[in-house]
């Protein structure tokens, strides 16, 4: 169901967009009332109904004269015809690759989804554009997933990073050292909505430096990852809320990918000692990325994992506002009565020790090996001559 409430938060409207159906048609209709133009960029652009609704409204927008620029991801959208998109480019879309280049910076995905029409609304979220993540709440086969809808100056903001990164993707060479400067040098201001880039830089990007910043002053945690894998060090910051205010923890009991099921809950022990409440959501996969701190709500594409805060290109809009907290909270609450809780005693019965060396073993390779050897292959220093 579409959030009720309509926040205003420096003079942008948010509202936050849960239902499936409620996502499709929200997309199509910002594309519909596009004037001028339309930017987007998706993780995975599918040819399937859904993938096929969208590309005829953008297909309608260039007859309109509207200036539309479509970028995928090349590894997300890999299983999508060519003659898809080259439909739609003989439409006059604009459309380019992400990472086309089969070089070990291949590794690294942009993994943002956004639209931008006439850089004044925003549709930002988890979700790609793929029929699973449009389904309906009953939908087994469907992912659960968040979008946000975000109209004001922050759209303006936002198409200043699009311009950038759709200058670096259309460029033949893609020069992976232009595109960390962008994450590195990205500023996201000091109102009470910024959005936040996360990438493959050395340092920390200023999506992992405002959330550990958040994490280490706040009181109560409140946090959905479809996908669970931080570090240990980020565990025992998330352990400390359980002591000073109250931690919950919701997560995916279903998933396309069990490996991460079995890294999540390889972390489940520490924290359940520590306090933390545990949830699994049962209803279906679980896809959403959602962060509330006390009265600040993170949203966007990021999972909280070691590839999403080191390594993937990310986009998240944090939001610090009491009533915009308090709705995602009350959203958070209506999935914690939908999922099953991990309480010690269950997770002694989950866990007997074959099982638990193979969450070890998922968490080595989720958390640990594929964090690492991406680093180490593309962020490693040259050594001076």
């Amino acid at each position: 169901m579409t959030g009720q409430t309509r926040h205003l938060v420096d003079g942008n409207e948010l509202l936050l967009v849960p239902g499936g159906e409620e996502r499709l048609a929200l997309l199509v209709e910002l594309i519909e009332n596009a004037l001028r133009q339309i930017d987007i960029y998706y993780y995975i652009f599918a040819a399937d109904e859904c993938g096929e609704r969208v590309a005829e409204a953008l297909i309608d927008a260039c007859n309109r004269h509207v200036a539309v620029t479509v970028i995928v991801d090349a590894f997300g959208s890999a299983m999508t015809p060519v003659a898809f998109f080259e439909r739609m480019v003989e439409a006059g879309v604009r459309f380019a690759y992400f990472g086309a280049h089969r070089t070990t910076r291949y590794l690294i995905r942009n993994h943002q989804k956004m639209v931008i029409v006439d850089s004044k609304r925003v549709l930002i979220g988890g979700f790609n554009c793929e029929r699973a993540y449009f389904g309906r709440a009953d939908d087994r086969r469907a992912w659960s997933d968040l979008g946000l809808l975000v109209k004001g100056p922050l759209a303006g903001t936002l198409q200043h990073w699009f311009d950038a990164l759709a200058a670096w993707t259309f460029d033949s060479r893609q020069r992976y050292r232009q595109l960390t400067r962008l994450v590195r040098k990205w500023n996201p201001g000091d109102g009470k909505a910024a959005w936040l880039v996360g990438g493959p830089t050395r340092y920390a990007s200023s999506w992992v430096r405002n959330v550990n910043a958040d994490l280490r002053a706040g009181q109560r945690l409140d946090l959905v990852a479809a996908y669970f894998s931080p570090s240990h060090a980020m565990i025992s910051r998330i352990n400390q809320f359980a002591r000073r205010g109250g931690a919950r923890l919701i997560t995916a009991m279903k998933s396309d990918n069990r490996a991460t099921i079995g890294a999540a809950r390889y972390l489940y022990k520490r924290m359940l000692r520590a306090g933390v409440a545990i949830f699994e959501y049962r209803p279906q996969k679980l896809h959403m990325k959602l962060i509330v701190i006390d009265d600040i709500v993170y949203a966007g594409s990021a999972n909280f994992d070691m590839r999403s805060l080191f390594i993937n290109l990310e986009l998240m809009l944090r939001v610090e506002d009491a009533a915009f907290a308090a709705e995602a909270r009350a959203l958070i609450d209506d999935m914690a009565a939908h999922s099953r809780r991990i309480t010690p005693r269950i997770y002694r019965l989950m866990s007997r020790p074959l099982r638990r060396l193979v969450w070890w073993f998922n968490y080595l390779l989720v958390g640990v090996l594929d964090y690492t050897v991406t680093r180490r292959l593309n962020l490693r220093r040259k050594k001076r001559p």
